[in-house]
């Protein structure tokens, strides 16, 4: 039963779609003349595109029930997953999936989104989220089938992102590990089954095109043949080529292009002429072209997905090792004589929770160990092949296996706050940010998609004059032999086969786009403490003056000098930290960063440090002891002198030697004496050596060598943050401050410096593969084009052509995937 008029329907449903309208909302629509509520934004959107398009007569014959009442427009499953994405507004839902930043007053979520295929797709999700009020940051990354949004909560729900992306066509849930290796395997199903089905086809009709060039045959068997052959195509136009017209429609609905407007265009001409000839006995068929374009395209796609899938099945990986369930001790138990343990759901712990983690199994959360000592297994998470050596107090990571006996810790970080999830996050920021070389093929392929149909329109026309006969197959392999699918996949494989490998080489890039500047850096600058050297310090010397001030023996000044570092952070300081003796009660310390200390104990002042900082009290002081570089003073003189010196990486020497023959110039910047930093100097090698700098001078000195050249920076410190984020790439260690991490580029997970010999081979190596991809595709487009338009390719060869460029593109980035040497 239809309406002849617009009719109105209960105050509290919506007028489109007729479902209830959520508190609060106030939205309406004009339509002929009256106010008409909706219930959100896209049905908003979808009755206002109506009315301007002069379509309201939509509302006036749509269905209605017995009692005259508009039958609603959102089907059940449709409704069932809008209630779906509404539950994901709940914060205790959203613990699992959202990550919060308090201080800028806003959330960050990724979102996996289904039915991606290539850059235009990304960009017209980035533009529809944009629009949003609320929403500050968007990224999409279509290797990854992945949406990274940073939103405001207080102006924007994640289920309205969730929903505006379902309204173009796409469907996104909230991303999880855990959740990767089940949505591969529904997508790898559904690919062989769409293969095996195009498979088939082409088979069965290329044996019939065989039969066919005979020209012996009569009309009845040909006529018979051609009818055999639209039987076996008709299932591969209806499923096996449904992905391509699904993107297809998509954009064109969003008024752009993507590589699968051309890709469906040529497929549905082909298949519509095939079957006017079929039906009228009249023409060609192109029934084996279609169905083997199919079958290749397919192929391309299914290859294309294996490559993504080996790109962040790393990350998959390291989220396996988090169990689900850990023994917490019982909240109400005060009295650890007699704990009991309870058996919890990982995702259900708190911070400040005591669990127990035993030998063998691996650790959940973050944590602070309460047990004496422990045996890490960090091999997954830092590369580090051998246990780590855990003391009372230390930090656990989640992810990491406890070697030997059981152990009990302190939850310090649960879910999104891990160590294991902000490595996973980095990895997923630097595979969404696109380098300038990757945006530049995006531009490309969304102009030479328009170009090709422009292309084709106008070989259409011109045939037409020319041999009408041959316009059609002409104009079709045109359309099949110019399609960008190389030329759109050349870029974003690569880069995820890259950072894929540097993964496993134990470095996590935070910014993608320093690969492509790697091939131009110049100049290294080198920190030494914590970089070139591995920042644990000891005391292998020590002077103490006869007659101690306040007659303090030399067990008391030693005392004395510990529990005044006990108050510094500086790394000098954590051998005095570390001495087993009592501290002595020492009062008014002041901590002069980069100096040295202040302190009063019985009743007179002292000082350590350096010796210019010993040298405002004294300024005639000289050092006792040769190389000495903390010295410990009262008003009367120096008391003590020590010589701490730091242990150098085992690889330091290797790392500058490979630097040097690369003609890549090595500094160091240390704010160490010169006479300590030229003798590590002499014994590295380095030729260009800049000591005693402060965080200002490191700055001023990488800025004048940007002027030469681009400039590299690895360095360790809060007084190195500065520079590394001023350099034009940067890495720092994970044992780094967290200050210097924020500023770099990329983070070094198991404190090698080969690490850097693998950073700038794979950046190498990564140029070289997208230039010869994109010369490749480029080429091969140069080449074919011509010749397509002049009629000297036909559909079949285009085909087979267009689909080995693809997966000759393919095949060349996946070899970043490769182990790397020495790895």
């Amino acid at each position: 039963m239809a309406s002849s008029a617009i009719r109105s329907v209960a105050p509290e449903a919506c007028f489109h779609c007729h479902q209830p309208i959520p508190r609060g909302i106030n939205l309406h629509v004009d339509v002929e003349g009256e106010s008409q509520p909706m219930c959100c934004y896209g049905c908003q959107t979808v009755a206002q595109t109506i009315v301007e398009q002069g379509l309201t007569h939509f509302y006036r014959f749509r269905q209605v029930d017995a009692d005259g009442v508009p039958q609603a427009l959102v089907p059940d499953a449709l409704q069932t997953l809008n209630e779906q994405v509404k539950s994901y507004d709940d914060p205790d839902i959203q613990r699992e999936f959202v990550r919060s930043d308090d201080n800028a007053n806003r959330k960050e979520v990724t979102l996996a989104v289904d039915g991606m295929t290539c850059a235009a797709c990304a960009w017209l999700i980035e533009r529809q989220l944009l629009g949003l009020t609320g929403v500050q940051h968007v990224v999409v990354n279509a290797t990854t089938d992945r949406v990274n949004v940073k939103w405001q909560p207080s102006a924007l729900k994640l289920s309205d992102i969730i929903a505006a992306i379902h309204q173009i066509g796409y469907r996104a849930l909230p991303f999880q590990q855990a959740d990767l290796e089940q949505t591969f395997e529904k997508k790898r199903r559904s690919y062989i089954l769409r293969l095996g089905i195009a498979g088939l086809a082409s088979m069965q009709t290329m044996m019939v095109a065989f039969g066919l060039y005979y020209d012996d045959i009569d009309d009845m068997h040909r006529l018979y043949f051609w009818w055999v052959s639209l039987l076996f195509t008709a299932p591969v136009i209806v499923y096996s080529c449904q992905p391509f017209f699904a993107n297809a429609i998509r954009a064109l609905r969003a008024r752009t292009v993507n590589m699968d407007v051309p890709v469906s265009l040529a497929m549905l001409l082909a298949f519509v002429a095939s079957f006017y000839a079929t039906i009228f006995d009249t023409g060609e068929i192109y029934y084996e072209c279609v169905s083997m374009f199919a079958f290749l395209l397919l192929c391309g796609r299914y290859l294309e997905l294996l490559a993504k899938h080996r790109a962040i099945a790393n990350a998959a990986n390291l989220m396996k090792l988090i169990p689900a369930i850990a023994e917490r001790r019982n909240i109400d138990d005060d009295n650890s004589d007699s704990d009991t343990w309870q058996q919890v759901m990982v995702k259900y712990l708190q911070v400040d929770d005591v669990i127990r983690v035993k030998p063998g199994d691996p650790i959940p959360v973050d944590g602070v160990l309460l047990s004496a000592k422990a045996w890490a297994d960090e091999a997954l998470l830092t590369g580090e092949s051998r246990p780590v050596a855990k003391a009372e107090g230390d930090e656990v990571y989640a992810g990491t296996i406890n070697q030997e006996s059981p152990i009990e810790l302190r939850v310090t970080g649960t879910h999104q706050d891990t160590l294991l999830s902000s490595i996973v996050s980095l990895q997923d920021t630097a595979m969404e940010q696109k380098p300038k070389f990757a945006r530049l093929a995006d531009i490309v392929g969304r102009y030479f998609v328009v170009g090709t149909l422009l292309v084709a329109s106008i070989t259409f026309t011109s045939w037409m004059f020319l041999s009408p006969e041959d316009a059609f197959w002409i104009t079709l392999a045109v359309l099949v032999a110019t399609c960008p699918c190389a030329l759109g996949l050349a870029a974003p494989t690569a880069m995820s086969g890259a950072i894929n490998r540097l993964n496993r080489g134990g470095i996590l890039l935070k910014n993608a786009a320093i690969l492509e500047l790697l091939p131009n850096i110049k100049t290294l600058c080198l920190d030494k403490t914590g970089t070139l050297t591995q920042g644990r310090f000891n005391i292998v010397n020590h002077w103490f003056s006869e007659g101690t001030s306040a007659h303090l023996n030399a067990e008391q000044v030693m005392q004395l000098a510990a529990s005044i570092e006990q108050y510094s952070e500086h790394p000098l300081a954590r051998p005095f930290q570390q001495q087993s003796a009592a501290t002595l009660p020492v009062t008014q310390v002041d901590n002069q960063p980069g100096a040295g200390l202040t302190a009063f104990y019985q009743e007179q002042d002292y000082r350590i440090g350096s010796l210019d900082f010993i040298r405002q009290w004294h300024p005639g002081a000289d050092s006792p002891l040769p190389h000495a570089n903390v010295f410990l003073a009262d008003r009367g003189g120096i008391i003590a002198a020590f010589q701490v010196d730091d242990e150098l990486r085992a690889d330091a020497q290797a790392m500058v030697d490979w630097f040097k023959r690369q003609n890549i110039d090595v500094v160091m910047l240390t704010g160490d004496n010169h006479a300590r930093a030229q003798a590590l100097a002499n014994t590295l090698g380095i030729e260009h050596v800049h000591a005693q700098l402060k965080p200002a001078d490191k700055l001023e000195i990488v800025q004048q060598l940007q002027q030469h050249a681009p400039v590299m920076m690895v360095g360790d410190g809060i007084n190195d943050a500065p520079v590394l984020a001023q350099a034009d790439a940067s890495l720092t260690f994970a044992s780094g401050t967290e200050l210097a991490q924020a500023g770099s580029d990329g983070v070094i997970l198991n404190g090698r410096l080969n690490a850097l010999q693998r950073l700038f081979d794979a950046g190498h190596l990564t140029r070289r593969i997208i230039r010869q991809n994109f010369t490749w595709a480029l080429g091969y487009n140069a080449v074919i084009l011509p010749m397509a338009v002049t009629g000297h390719v036909g559909p079949l060869w285009a085909m087979l052509g267009m689909s080995a460029s693809s997966l000759i593109v393919v095949s060349n980035s996946l070899r970043l995937l490769r182990k790397p040497r020495g790895g």
